[in-house]
């Protein structure tokens, strides 16, 4: 189901741009073509994974908890019949609240190597979100800061990781030629999971591995355990470039995925004196099997996703989410709680046969947890941008 028509989609046409027509998503056929238009765009490039549809029509539906707080509008570009470009935008009022500032974002940002094409695209998000008195756009964000997000501007040479981003290299020239500029940058750092223990980390675990009790994820008490994971990273990333909180919804979203394909123990929590202050959570890289797939999770799509992990055919992973409580953070204990849950989360993905993880996203001026995955021998390896703009 698309979401309400009145208070998301606007119905009429933008004028051509050079041959370039550009027509708002308002129903569910041209919501299915938006969906579909990144399988004609990377028809040729073999590093592309296709996301599964269904996931994909699920994650545009009322079913969406972002929608609680926020409203969107998707647009797709045609030079004749062919679908050339789409792009949206979004006003988030959970974001405009926590900044106190009228802030508009962009996202699901696809186009040919036209720049007709792009100025038509970003003409079209930028009329619609002045309409909310938006003074600063960023982006992309597929739909929130919380979802995929960021433009890749360098790493090309590799297959993104689950919920990352992938893109053609032209995308940040065009953009750029329309007015927008570096916000941050996001990095992704490579590490094979058997690294060797460098001896800062040794002398850290030593010294406070006695007073933090390790533990993995109660599936008993689901929700219990994804209430506390959820206040640990809201409280831990509450600091950072571009916060906004994970809703109670947003993060019970979420679990739903980590329930269906994620391993137990590939959640580790840490507690010190009682009370939960960190945790690290790891996935499965599943775009090894979903490029397989060409986003059909049936008939045998399942089926396959399944055989997979039970099999431990999948051989490579990724560090989506870990946060230290921020009162602990820059102090010795704080970065020990964090060697803690990556010395502690490798033993079971090395045991599943993992031989590379991605550590991402991380903020380019997180230093300090820059600086640790550097000790323990990570590589960054890709970098992703968030733009932005002033109206």
């Amino acid at each position: 189901m698309i979401h309400k028509r009145s208070k998301f989609f606007s119905r009429s046409n933008r004028k051509p741009v050079s041959g370039v027509r550009v027509a708002p998503v308002n129903n569910r056929r041209q919501l299915a073509a938006f969906i579909r238009l990144p399988w004609r765009l990377y028809a040729q490039d073999p590093l592309w994974v296709p996301p599964l549809k269904l996931e994909r029509r699920l994650h545009f539906s009322s079913l969406n908890p972002y929608f609680d707080h926020s409203r969107w509008q998707g647009w797709i570009a045609w030079k004749g019949d062919r679908p050339v470009g789409r792009i949206s935008a979004q006003v988030d009022e959970l974001h405009r609240r926590h900044y106190a500032v009228r802030s508009g974002h962009f996202g699901f940002l696809e186009c040919e190597n036209n720049p007709d094409a792009m100025r038509a695209l970003v003409t079209a998000s930028e009329s619609w979100l002045a309409q909310y008195q938006t003074e600063v756009i960023t982006g992309p964000f597929n739909f929130s800061i919380n979802q995929e997000c960021g433009l890749l501007v360098d790493g090309f040479d590799t297959p993104p990781a689950i919920m990352m981003p992938h893109n053609h290299q032209w995308y940040a020239e065009l953009l750029e030629q329309q007015g927008y500029s570096a916000a941050k940058d996001l990095y992704a750092y490579w590490i094979n999971p058997d690294f060797a223990i460098p001896r800062v980390m040794q002398n850290l675990v030593d010294r406070y591995g006695k007073s933090v009790r390790l533990r993995g994820l109660n599936r008993k008490q689901f929700k219990q355990e994804l209430e506390t994971l959820r206040g640990i990273y809201n409280d831990a990333w509450s600091g950072n470039w571009g916060f906004v909180p994970f809703t109670r919804e947003e993060f019970a979203e979420l679990g739903t995925s980590l329930r269906l394909f994620v391993p137990d123990d590939f959640i580790r929590i840490a507690e010190y004196q009682g009370e939960p202050v960190a945790f690290i959570a790891g996935l499965p890289n599943l775009n090894e099997v979903l490029r397989e797939l060409d986003g059909n999770l049936f008939p045998s799509g399942l089926f396959k996703l399944i055989r997979a992990l039970r099999r431990r055919r999948i051989r490579t992973g990724r560090i989506p989410l870990m946060g230290v409580r921020k009162a602990l953070q820059n102090t010795p204990l704080g970065i020990a709680l964090a060697f803690l849950v990556i010395h502690d989360v490798r033993q079971p993905i090395i045991a599943r046969g993992i031989t590379g993880v991605e550590m991402s996203w991380i903020l380019e001026d997180n230093q300090g947890m820059r600086s640790i995955l550097e000790r323990i021998g990570s590589r960054l390896y890709k970098t992703y941008r968030i733009y932005r703009k002033q109206l």
